[in-house]
């Protein structure tokens, strides 16, 4: 068992080996391998000393500088790369990890990320934090440090870890969910529920007063708690169970032990081993689901006690028939609840809205479109391995970018895709090489007054135009001298091929192409590798080879490229214009096109199709496009062409599974419809986008002073949201607007008056 169980991780070596396009962290060797199985790329954490969120890196002097304090950890091994055919293959010590030492630390350390969203949680979670006060020499500056107390800390490994993250979804199995809307510990959120009002609205409010979008959530599932009753019933049971003559034997509780340790260690002791922070990107129950079947075994036995109850009040054969009928009665709740949600039939977002990026690229060209998440990259991986579906495109994930054997694969042709335009040689981009490259603004310009004497040695070593990416790329990214490793100014250009640029086909934003493109880094400390190889593309494809990034990545990832994008559909394209100084950043004639005759939307007109919360969010991103794309339209005079877009995103995107609100673009369609005139469908949108926001303000306003004051943040985003609707309105149908306004008044003023915000 043992030989055959671990001998199948060869697959994954042997998968690697074989240069798939999808081979991720290629672990091809043992080394690479071990990094994989142990998901180094997450990180590490202390589990039982260790520091806290606040604690300061313990510093010493040293050649009279301040210095942290580290020691060394285990030895990182990488393939050696030849510089020639000639050098035999071996194994190197690339590096070894670096383990700063903390001067202040604690036992059982639960709050210990220093990232700032992690602290402000830490303090959110036990409504502050008071901690003690550790004095602290900062090489000669006297500090405070503030460390929580252990009581604290285990307040929040209570709350947070163990209540929230593992409790909370055990009860979702066992008890009822309240919806299938990600939570950070608001009431309204994806909280457990049984079903049973008082229990219900004592812990999170009047359930009844809930928002109808919430309220009418496919995710909502109440169980009664038949399920978790049951199996406390065969847990007791099974411990407590007498032999058949009623004399003690110790057969049951030893087999209590077996399932109870399963039970632990596949939750509890996960809890404690992960060390989960704050703000997790999404919900976490599926890695508990061992924990959860061994709860079902107490389950099957709870069935078995009320049998042998049954049996020793009734005899033998009436017991049986009464026990079937009773316990089939929890598996039907169950079904009759759940079954909505996880009815996935006649539902394709997942594969048509991935194609949807993809028929977002032109399709000449060989594009690349740059991506970040798992949800804007694995569907359109998906498209082209399975479905054999634009495999002319490259996608190419940012998060990946950063490895060395990302690059590897980027470097390779894929499918029906050639090579991406990276000139650099694996031993300049190999793992612990040039990762982050510092910028320092005025170096290049002292270089130039140095060198101002001497013509030919300056165009050695700084080019023709020193502030050209691919001369900086060049001279001074891949220089072999370490200190000159640097961006040196923080103001780049690209020399335009005009021809390229025409044949590109790309949207000429404005009456004429520029000379140069600039990219502006002030305000970035360092350039990473990932961004690198975004510049490295840009330098060599000449516009050749379309560049786009997904509208999804977040501007923190792309390089301070975005005033340079011009949006033809889910994808940005990369141009040499300043499109946010031109204010032509849609290409209205691509995106038109791309919406009305190339995007398919999944099955969501289907009223009883189910979108989850992930699915949700990307039925609304297609709306806003709509709302883009006709907003622009109108802008450009092309009043037609905008009626038509506004109408088949009513078609494709009905209000009957997506509801209309504000995050959906509902209003900016509302504008649309009024700009043509229509003050019927501006009433119907900005009056759904109002019901939606007063609803909401209702539930808040309804709760207790300090759950409102909780909640006060999210009570303050439906007000305002609540008022940009009345501003449509006000003008397609002030009856309407003036019963909403009464009601934003009246909720307006409750909340000054108790939610101290």
């Amino acid at each position: 068992m043992i030989m055959i169980g671990y001998s199948s991780y060869a697959v994954i070596v042997i998968r690697s080996t074989a240069t798939t396009p999808m081979d991720q962290n290629s672990p091809e060797d043992i080394f690479t391998l071990g990094t994989y199985l142990n998901r180094e790329q997450y990180g590490s954490r202390p589990l039982f000393y260790g520091q806290s969120y606040n604690s300061q890196v313990a510093l010493k002097t040293e050649g009279g500088y301040c210095v942290p304090v580290s020691k060394q950890g285990a030895p990182v091994y990488q393939r050696k790369e030849k510089a020639s055919p000639d050098e035999p293959d071996r194994y190197e010590i690339q590096r070894y990890d670096i383990e700063y030492v903390y001067a202040q630390n604690m036992l059982f350390p639960r709050m210990y990320s220093d990232r700032p969203e992690h602290q402000q949680a830490y303090e959110s979670w036990l409504g502050g934090v008071v901690g003690r006060q550790i004095p602290f020499d900062r090489c000669g500056e006297p500090i405070m440090v503030k460390m929580p107390t252990q009581l604290e800390n285990i307040r929040f490994f209570l709350s947070y870890q163990v209540n929230f993250m593992y409790w909370r979804y055990f009860m979702w199995n066992f008890a009822g969910r309240q919806n299938d809307i990600q939570g950070n510990g608001e009431l309204e959120h994806g909280n457990w529920l049984t079903g049973i009002s008082f229990l219900d609205n004592l812990r999170l409010g009047d359930q009844s007063r809930m928002p109808s979008e919430l309220r009418e959530n496919k995710g909502r599932n109440v169980f009664f708690c038949l399920p978790l009753l049951l199996g406390l019933l065969g847990l007791f049971w099974q411990a407590c169970k007498n032999s058949a003559d009623g004399s003690p034997t110790d057969t049951g509780i030893k087999q209590f032990w077996v399932v109870f340790f399963l039970f632990f260690m596949t939750g509890i002791a996960i809890v404690v081993y992960l060390n989960q922070t704050p703000c997790q990107p999404r919900e976490r129950d599926y890695a508990y689901a061992g924990s959860f079947y061994a709860f079902a075994i107490w389950i099957g036995l709870g069935a078995a006690a009320i049998a042998d109850w049954l049996g020793q009040k009734t005899g033998k054969a009436l017991p049986m028939a009464l026990l079937s009928l009773i316990c089939l009665l929890v598996p039907l709740q169950m079904v009759s609840q759940t079954w909505d949600d996880h009815d996935r039939s006649g539902r394709y977002c997942c594969r048509d809205f991935g194609q949807n990026y993809l028929q977002s690229l032109p399709q000449q060209g060989n594009p690349i479109i740059f991506t970040n998440g798992d949800n804007d990259t694995f569907p359109l991986w998906y498209n082209q391995e399975t479905e054999g579906f634009r495999t002319d495109a490259r996608v190419c994930n940012l998060s990946y970018l950063q490895t060395d054997w990302y690059i590897d694969q980027m470097k390779r042709p894929a499918y029906d895709s050639p090579s991406v335009p990276i000139s650099w040689t694996r031993l300049q981009y190999v793992a612990g090489t040039r990762e982050g490259i510092r910028v320092s603004p005025g170096t290049l310009e002292q270089a130039i007054e140095y060198y101002k004497d001497d013509p030919i040695t300056s165009r050695q070593l700084l080019g023709e135009n020193p502030y050209e990416l691919s001369t900086v790329i060049d001279k001074w990214i891949l220089n072999d001298n370490k200190d000159m490793q640097i961006f040196p100014t923080d103001s780049l250009v690209i020399t335009i091929d005009k021809e390229a640029v025409k044949r590109s086909g790309m949207m000429i934003a404005g009456d004429s192409i520029p000379d140069v493109m600039h990219i502006n880094l002030r305000g970035k400390r360092a350039v990473y590798k990932s961004e690198m190889m975004m510049y490295e593309m840009l330098a060599r494809c000449n516009w050749e080879r379309p560049l786009f990034v997904a509208m999804t990545v977040g501007r923190d990832n792309y390089g301070n490229l975005g005033d340079n994008f011009v949006q033809e559909g889910l994808a940005n394209r990369i141009t040499p214009f300043n499109t946010k100084a031109s204010g032509k950043t849609i290409d209205t004639e691509k995106m038109y096109d791309n919406l009305m005759n190339r995007f398919k939307f999944g099955g969501i007109d289907n009223p009883d199709i189910y979108l989850d919360e992930t699915v949700m969010r990307m039925c609304q991103t297609h709306r806003r496009i709509f709302a883009q794309l006709a907003r622009q339209l109108l802008a450009e005079g092309k009043t037609d062409k905008a009626r038509a877009v506004l109408e088949k995103a009513e078609q494709v995107i009905p209000a009957t599974t997506v509801p209309h609100n504000y995050q959906s673009g509902s209003l900016e369609m509302a504008q649309s419809w009024l700009s043509l005139d229509n003050k019927e469908k501006a009433t119907e949108l900005a009056a759904a986008v109002a019901q939606n926001a007063s609803e909401y303000c209702e539930w808040y306003t309804g709760l207790s002073d300090a759950r409102l004051q909780a909640s006060a943040d999210e009570c303050y985003y439906y007000l305002i949201q609540l008022s940009n609707a009345l501003k449509v309105l006000d003008q397609s149908a002030p009856e309407k607007s003036a019963t909403y306004e009464l009601a934003l008044r009246n909720y307006f003023a409750e909340f000054q008056a108790r939610a101290n915000y």
